[in-house]
């Protein structure tokens, strides 16, 4: 009985398999009892590898040339990626501008070490997409070329992309502005900028959270995502803008002479020799009062430095102007009474603390008991009474 089940089996012939799914042929799974079992078992194995093992070896040289090909691919796509990232982040200084470094350039505002810096993480956000992408395909390719079925997996995953992006679609938008806000270089590390919600110095610019470092020093957690609009007070250059008041009665071009002498010897002095970047600009008479008049002033200062140059350019001219007689607001008839009073006020008072009054009485006599005037001030006694009188 076994023999002959044996040699149906071997009979039966199997269907031509396909080189890229190769199938089992309908063996005799049963232990064989017998030597001629066990020959003809090996046979029958035998002759199902020689069937396949051209379809196994096309499939091992397709899995092999994919992952060469991918590997290749990916090398040279991250390879011009750098090339790119390297062009873009070229000097200005160079003989030769780079095309592509209008990406990086933002007209000649962001220094070579901040330009370095952007192109560094535009490059490493590139290579991870390209990475994902080029080895994302071929791990789908290998996937075919050893017979799996792709459809039901490319439609779980379209399912659970659909699903994660409704659930996750502020993280992607998180993502999405962050990857613009470096490219575009709205801001980097160390600006200090203003989002709306909150002001301060950025410490840390991710791809989801900027970090930032408020006045008081509290530390602000913005997604990138909810910021609407952006100021940035670093980059670039800013503006110092400084209004000074004189009295109405000046001459303002000998004002304006002394404002522009002043301001050039602070041009001239560390460190605000490197935070002037140019000559001061007066702009003219800003407003006109009945006592005073307003001359508006204006320079172009280092980024974030325009507070600290105001201060400065003030404190000086309040020197200047107190040394060439100016003043700043004019006397009025009110004023001026009440400057004369005050002085008059003031001789009196001095007057008084060192000289007594002319009219002044010397202490009184009646303040000491032992006085004649104080005892002739005291009552008569009363006479005695008559019977008091007849009494030896």
């Amino acid at each position: 009985m076994f023999r002959t089940g044996a040699t149906t089996a071997l009979s039966t012939p199997t269907p031509d398999p396909s080189p890229t799914a190769p199938q089992l042929p309908n063996l005799d799974l049963r232990i064989p009892t017998s030597a001629q079992d066990v020959t003809d078992t090996t046979k029958q194995a035998a002759s199902w590898f020689d069937d396949h093992w051209q379809g196994w070896l096309a499939s091992g040289l397709r899995i092999v040339l994919i992952l060469v090909l991918a590997l290749v691919l990916r090398a040279v796509v991250r390879k011009l990626i750098t090339q790119l990232i390297t062009r873009m982040a070229r000097s200005n200084d160079s003989h030769e501008e780079s095309r592509l470094g209008g990406l990086l350039a933002n007209h000649g505002v962001v220094n070579p070490e901040r330009r370095q810096q952007r192109s560094e993480a535009i490059g490493s956000v590139l290579r991870s997409v390209a990475s994902f992408s080029i080895m994302g395909t071929a791990a789908l390719m290998i996937l075919g070329a050893l017979g799996v079925n792709l459809a039901p997996l490319l439609a779980s995953a379209g399912v659970a992309g659909v699903a994660i992006g409704f659930g996750a679609r502020n993280l992607v938008t998180d993502f999405l502005s962050g990857v613009f806000m470096i490219m575009e270089d709205q801001y980097g590390v160390g600006d200090e900028i203003d989002t709306g919600v909150a002001t301060g110095t950025v410490l840390e610019v991710g791809l989801r959270v900027t970090k930032l470092r408020g006045a008081n020093g509290e530390i602000w957690y913005i997604r990138n995502g909810e910021v609407k609009r952006i100021a940035n007070m670093s980059q670039g250059w800013s503006t110092a803008s400084v209004d000074v008041q004189v009295a109405y009665k000046e001459d303002l071009p000998r004002v304006e002479t002394l404002i522009e002498e002043t301001a050039e010897a602070l041009a001239k002095q560390p460190p605000y020799d490197e935070l002037v970047w140019a000559p001061l600009s007066i702009l003219g008479v800003e407003s006109v009062a009945a006592d005073s008049v307003i001359v508006r002033l204006e320079t172009r200062t280092a980024p974030g430095k325009a507070p600290m140059v105001s201060r400065a350019l003030r404190q000086r001219l309040k020197a200047a102007f107190d040394e060439a007689g100016i003043k700043v607001k004019e006397d009025t008839p009110a004023a001026a009474a009440a400057a004369a009073a005050a002085a008059s006020a003031a001789v009196v008072a001095s007057a008084t603390a060192t000289t007594p009054p002319a009219d002044a009485t010397p202490p009184s006599a009646l303040a000491d008991p032992a006085s004649p005037r104080y005892k002739a001030t005291e009552p008569i006694p009363l006479p005695k009474p008559a019977d008091d009188l007849a009494k030896p």
